[in-house]
């Protein structure tokens, strides 16, 4: 039975950084309406069941209730079986027993931290982020029906490798030799002692950067990136930045409307395998754009370059690898 899993985080769209920056507030009833158009895709090709996870605004229920009587769907949608904590654990958890329950795709609907956390978990399903956070580089702004179609599609066995179904690249942070944590965009050391505020914003605070991807149209540390020399998600590259005043001033969005010069002492580009040794402490990692992980003075922390990320769906590949089929299907018959 195609199975596809959707996670719609509600709290994405809605940090610190539309206080300090410009950005939108991104309302769980816009992602009501997202996911409404993501149900009648899958429906329209074919999938027989939903699994969705639970969250204290009823993203998915309030989307079915929603629909039309002539737009009713007829397939199964079911609540995956967590304990719901009400912060980005219940993505992880999700994320887990969809896989362990065997489904054929995930949608997510959030940021860059929404789909570190989904990735954590869901192994080799193939992800479909559809972007409604912030400084979003991994998600990408796509209409949900045909969200909806392209994950069907993949969850029905009909596109499953390039260029339907891409690889990703990952970082993962380690510390005293053993691995702690990972991010898909950035991993980003930050002169602080204590986590605070999740989110980053004030450039006078960036010591070191890895990131695994980066090019001008970004939004934040990747933008940076993109404007000294651009490194594209396909590449098995990514690159290491040295933050300061001496070197050289790269003008860059670093939030929604905060467009400011960020001081680059030094960069190199690095191969996958590569690791970068945290070289200023004490200091916080932030994660694709989050602060997570504390580095007191006496450890030793690095961060590594791999090509092991999440599958990601490509909507475009994957929908042309569609029509390819029923091409020959058709020239068959």
């Amino acid at each position: 039975m195609a199975t596809v899993g959707i996670i719609a985080n509600p709290a994405s769209g809605k940090d610190i950084r539309r206080l300090v920056s410009y950005g939108t507030v991104f309302d769980n009833q816009e992602k009501v309406n997202i996911v409404r158009r993501i149900i009648l895709g899958l429906s329209a090709v074919g999938v027989a069941r939903i699994l969705y996870m639970p969250d204290y605004y009823g993203i998915v229920p309030q989307a079915l209730d929603g629909l039309k009587q002539e737009d009713k769907v007829s397939l199964e949608v079911e609540r995956a079986d967590i304990e719901l904590t009400a912060d980005q654990q219940d993505s992880l958890n999700a994320a887990i027993f969809m896989r362990e329950s065997g489904v054929g795709c995930i949608v997510t609907l959030g940021g860059d931290g929404t789909n570190r956390m989904v990735a954590k978990g869901c192994g080799n399903i193939p992800l479909l982020p559809v972007s409604t956070g912030t400084n979003n580089v991994f998600p990408g702004m796509i209409e949900g029906t045909v969200a909806g179609m392209a994950a069907g599609v993949v969850a029905l066995g009909i596109a499953d490798g390039p260029p339907a179904v891409m690889p990703s690249k990952k970082l993962v942070i380690y510390k005293n030799g053993q691995p702690v944590d990972i991010a898909l965009i950035d991993a980003v050391t930050l002169r602080d002692r204590f986590v605070g505020a999740r989110a980053i914003w004030e450039t006078e605070r960036l010591l070191q950067a890895v990131v695994t991807r980066g090019e001008p149209h970004n939004i934040g540390i990747a933008s940076v990136v993109g404007n000294i020399e651009p490194v594209i998600p396909e590449s098995d590259e990514g690159m290491a930045l040295e933050f300061g005043g001496e070197g050289r001033s790269v003008l860059s969005p670093i939030a929604p409307g905060l467009i400011v010069k960020v001081g680059v002492k030094g960069h190199k580009k690095i191969m996958i395998g590569d690791e970068v040794r945290i070289i200023r402490k004490p200091c916080i990692i932030a994660l694709d754009g989050e602060r997570e992980v504390e580095v007191k003075e006496d450890e030793e922390a690095c961060i590594k370059l791999t090509f092991d990320g999440p599958r990601v769906v490509d909507v475009r590949g994957v929908l042309h690898e569609r029509v390819k089929k029923w091409a020959g299907e058709r020239s068959e018959g």
